[in-house]
């Protein structure tokens, strides 16, 4: 055969092999949109106030990591009374930190925020921050890494919780592995300035090897092409068009089956709100996950929660995460919520703070006070 020859073959065996790669991951995605497409819809039943934004502006701190990148970080309350001057009105108790996921912002917390700013006993401090990349926070120049998300949080913590005080840490997918990433880096921080932990819907290790985006009943010839799909969805920098079949999307990826509509509409807007290289490039970043080293490091209470539905970071990946906590003598509780998807503390927003109050009661020594 000669060069020309050997040639034309070369490309017609490229052409071929797109083609396979194509057919496989058309196949993948068509089985992904109909799985989208066919399932229940949103059901309508009204707005949830939980998802207001809160009445009370907060107080901004423009907080800068180690590499000069601006983060935005916002402090609700800390007296019942902003204008009252007596000191028990002051808190004085553990400061409660809050770490979204990927793609979200501040406003994934809003549930929370409402619930405390509301609560008996006037408003706690509360500190919640977007991740770089999100919301009102700098990209920063360097490549994302889960190393750089503990870097952040130890920022956070040291500028917005007062000297003297301890933080209860609640994360949120992406923001529970900022917990694990952090602990990994500063053991010796923990009990010093954390009193309990709150890991929600998140993961520790292999979190895109485990996912249950994909559809089950594939062709035998699309399933090796499962991984790149996962890349592709999560990797690629790309807009999110705006369409009334992309909340379907929202609904299917992130929400249980029986998801509010307000729930849906809200983190539908919150995810597009993402800016494209951001949601690339921590989607990246998370595909080489591996923070059970700071998992093992916490000694202090912690909380694992997730929902059945859960098909970002299913419950294996909790039951996993429990059991190792459960070893070390540091699980507080493994909780479950039936039919709840991804944006658990949304979904189920009422039993998920009645969890953080009984957290930060104990956390705080208030039933022992109580009893």
């Amino acid at each position: 055969m000669n060069t020309k020859s050997l040639a034309s073959a070369g490309g017609i065996a490229t052409a071929v092999g797109a083609g396979i790669v194509g057919l496989g991951v058309g196949t993948i995605l068509a089985g992904l949109a109909r799985e989208a497409l066919r399932a229940e819809a949103a059901v309508d039943d009204g707005p949830d106030d939980l998802l207001t934004e809160p009445r009370h502006a907060p107080e901004r701190l423009g907080v800068r990591t180690p590499d000069g990148t601006l983060l935005n970080v916002e402090v609700y309350g800390d007296t019942a009374d902003p204008a009252s001057t007596d000191p028990a009105s002051v808190d004085t108790g553990d400061v409660i930190v809050m770490v979204h996921g990927w793609t979200c912002n501040t406003a994934y917390w809003y549930p929370q925020i409402n619930h405390l700013a509301a609560s008996e006993g006037g408003v706690r401090r509360v500190v919640v921050y977007d991740q770089r990349g999100h919301g009102r926070s700098e990209r920063g120049r360097r490549r994302p890494t889960v190393a750089m998300l503990g870097e952040d949080l130890d920022a956070v913590i040291e500028a917005a919780v007062p000297a003297g005080r301890r933080a209860i840490l609640v994360g949120h997918s992406m923001g529970g592995m900022t917990i694990m990433s952090w602990a990994a880096q500063h053991p010796e921080k923990i009990e010093s300035r954390v009193s309990s932990v709150v890991l929600v819907s998140t993961a520790a290790k292999a979190v895109m090897d485990n996912h249950l985006l994909i559809p089950v009943d594939l062709p035998v010839y699309a399933k090796p092409f499962a991984p790149a799909v996962s890349k592709l969805i999560t990797s690629v920098p790309v807009p999110i068009p705006k369409t009334s079949y992309g909340v379907r999307f929202s609904h299917y990826i992130a929400l249980g089956p029986n998801a509010r509509r307000a729930h849906v509409d809200f983190v539908d807007e919150m995810i597009g709100a993402c800016p494209p290289r951001a949601r690339a490039g921590w989607g990246s970043a998370m595909g080489k996950l591996d923070v059970t080293a700071g998992l093992a490091a916490l000694t202090v209470p912690t909380t694992v929660v997730v929902g059945t539905e859960d098909r970002l970071t299913p419950r294996l990946h909790a039951e996993q995460m429990a059991e190792m906590l459960r070893r070390n003598g540091s699980l507080r509780d493994l909780v479950v919520y039936d039919g709840v998807g991804h944006m658990s503390s949304i979904e189920a927003a009422e039993r998920f703070n009645e969890l953080l109050d009984q957290v930060v009661a104990e956390s705080s020594g208030e039933t022992e006070r109580v009893s």
